[in-house]
């Protein structure tokens, strides 16, 4: 599933191609790709039709465009293959393409909403009027992420040490900090040397401060190279790869010798997913006796 490098990635080529256009048409080819939204297909195109999209915003792995004037945004999630691309009228439709917008103008560009799997979707929502961003009132439970200006890193960093469950499992919880899934869990836990199932309680403030440190740098490193493609399901709106995944430390690294040690990296199942982590460099700290 693309993660918040990925999906600001998209974002940022939705407010550069598509933000500002007016839609002049919109083709739902699988209901599935709008079943979010409660009132069907048709009303879906109507809300959009005729109406100018404002600035690409995100919240976490939620896209959405605001409809100025009307009080909602168009929401999408990518679920784990979705696909929002940019392309000409006239090029060949994608095998699994979901959802088609046409825009007024002449140069014949559209958007396209190709998803293989159908997890994710696409909806008109109502926006949350208290809420700066206006995001979607569907957003509400979602925190804001690492890389946002409004991410409060005091409030998050005391939320987390009162946890005692495992600090990877707080990392995934999009209700205290989004935008953060497998792989680059992995990759902070193993850049402030962290075992993945290390109760957040036991964590020392300057740990817990190194740990959302680290989650930063990599999601800014994988930023800066388009994000981690591991196959062509995930691709920015112009269709290109991005080249993170030449660069990790630990996902996917099974068996590899440690980038800092030179152990061999080992992977371990976890929560019907996988940890990839250090066996020297990330070890799981005794039980105090009691």
């Amino acid at each position: 599933m693309p993660e918040l490098p990925e999906v600001e990635v998209v974002r940022r080529g939705l407010d550069r191609w598509v933000s500002g256009r007016t839609v002049s048409s919109v083709t739902v080819y699988h209901p599935r790709a709008v079943r979010r939204h409660a009132a069907g297909p048709e009303d879906f195109a109507a809300q959009l039709i005729g109406r100018t999209l404002g600035a690409a915003q995100r919240r976490g792995k939620y896209l959405w465009l605001p409809l100025p004037g009307t009080g909602a945004s168009l929401i999408g999630h990518l679920g784990m293959s979705g696909q929002l691309l940019v392309k000409t009228e006239d090029a060949p439709a994608e095998a699994h393409l979901r959802v088609r917008f046409g825009f007024e103008g002449t140069d014949g560009t559209e958007l396209r909403f190709v998803d293989q799997r159908t997890f994710g979707g696409l909806a008109v929502e109502d926006a949350d009027p208290s809420d700066p961003e206006s995001a979607p009132l569907s957003l509400a439970h979602i925190a804001r992420d690492p890389l946002d200006p409004r991410f409060d890193d005091t409030a998050f960093l005391a939320a987390l040490r009162r946890r005692g469950s495992g600090v990877k499992r707080n990392l995934l919880d999009q209700t205290l900090i989004s935008g953060v899934g497998n792989i680059y869990a992995d990759e902070a836990l193993w850049r402030a040397k962290l075992h993945y199932e290390r109760p957040a309680d036991t964590l020392s403030r300057a740990q817990a401060a190194l740990l959302l440190a680290s989650a930063r740098e990599v999601m800014s490193a994988a930023l800066a190279v388009g994000g981690t493609s591991f196959d062509s399901l995930y691709v920015n709106v112009n269709g290109e790869s991005g080249y993170f995944s030449r660069a990790l430390d630990a996902y996917g690294r099974e068996g590899e010798p440690c980038n800092r040690c030179a152990a061999p990296m080992s992977r371990a199942p976890w929560m019907n997913r996988s940890s990839y982590f250090c066996p020297r460099c990330q070890r799981l700290p005794r039980a105090k006796a009691h």
